[in-house]
């Protein structure tokens, strides 16, 4: 795999380090799952990070606006995808107008904001009527099972799925689609089904990545992932579209 000019500090997923695989490809599953919805669109990525996800969303799409709070986030992303348009702005405050936007992509970002609500009504406003929210977030359930805070410390709240549906109707949405992504059967059966455990393990301990372990994490594709909408308190990741449908009424 090819080296990368951005750190990889656990806030974000990169591609290009072989020990970061498997998220990178859990996240690339995500975004070719979703990517259908932002054909010939104008589309925001709101919390673009590195920027592989704007860029692939951008084969498709008729212009993707790539936005970012972190400086050499940004600086990385106009360098490395210059048909990406960057803009560097608080998810907060989303600097972009009233109904400019069809599509606003958020992909395993919302679980790192701190005023997720005003983030979602900020969504609603730069979305044009008709328009289309994507969303990924890990699932509380599995990802910090048993806690009351996340286990990853860039994150300030994880969501069950019931609590990202409720969410997003209480902003004005109409949720059209909640699935959840997991292991398909290949991936369920590497080392025993622990793949993410060893991975945390070696993260927490500092030790060296055993032969098995690398092999196994460098060898996972996107197709190694099911997106369904089975067992949703089960699956790693939330999956959400929603409409911002000018009849319905915020809660």
């Amino acid at each position: 795999m090819t080296s990368v000019t951005l750190p990889l500090t656990g806030e974000r997923t990169v591609p290009g380090i072989a020990e970061e695989n498997y998220w990178f490809r859990r996240h690339e599953a995500a975004y070719l799952h979703l990517i259908g919805h932002c054909a010939d669109a104008v589309v925001l990525e709101a919390g673009c990070g590195e920027g592989y996800g704007a860029q692939l969303i951008r084969t498709v799409a008729r212009r993707v606006i790539a936005l970012d709070y972190d400086e050499l986030t940004s600086q990385h992303v106009a360098r490395s995808y210059p048909q990406l348009n960057v803009l560097r702005g608080n998810l907060a405050t989303l600097p972009l107008r009233d109904g400019s936007v069809d599509v606003v992509a958020n992909l395993q970002v919302i679980e790192h904001l701190w005023d997720q609500e005003g983030f979602l009504a900020e969504c609603r406003r730069v979305l044009r009527p008709g328009g289309t929210l994507i969303v990924t977030t890990p699932n509380r359930l599995t990802f910090s099972p048993g806690q009351d805070t996340p286990l990853n410390p860039f994150h300030t709240r994880e969501l069950a799925p019931s609590e990202l549906d409720e969410m997003l109707r209480e902003a004005g949405f109409r949720v059209d689609e909640l699935t959840g992504l997991r292991h398909g059967k290949r991936l369920d059966s590497l080392l025993d089904g622990q793949i993410i455990n060893a991975q945390v393990e070696v993260a927490l301990s500092g030790a060296p990545w055993p032969a098995e372990l690398k092999e196994a994490v460098e060898s996972v594709t996107v197709e190694d992932f099911d997106i369904t909408a089975e067992d949703m308190d089960t699956c790693l990741d939330l999956v959400a579209v929603a409409k911002n449908d000018p009849a319905t009424v915020r809660a």
